[in-house]
């Protein structure tokens, strides 16, 4: 898992966008992502079939973009 995050307060910083900022952060690095599938163990087997099913839909979806 990444490294924790941190977010320097500002003075006359407001707190929601201190929060803001720091969700985008982490957002942006992927930690968020990362916990979520961390949560629970997933077989390898899985993964690979998610990762396949992924691709997949990207393909299908730059192709049909290509069409119009």
């Amino acid at each position: 898992m990444a490294t924790n995050y941190t977010v320097k307060v500002r003075p006359k910083d407001n707190i929601e966008r201190v929060i803001k900022r720091f969700i985008k952060k982490t957002k942006k690095l992927g930690i968020i992502d990362e916990a979520k599938e961390r949560r629970y163990y997933t077989k390898p087997s899985d993964k690979k079939r998610r990762q396949k099913q992924l691709v997949e839909r990207r393909r299908k979806k730059d192709l049909e973009k290509r069409k119009k």
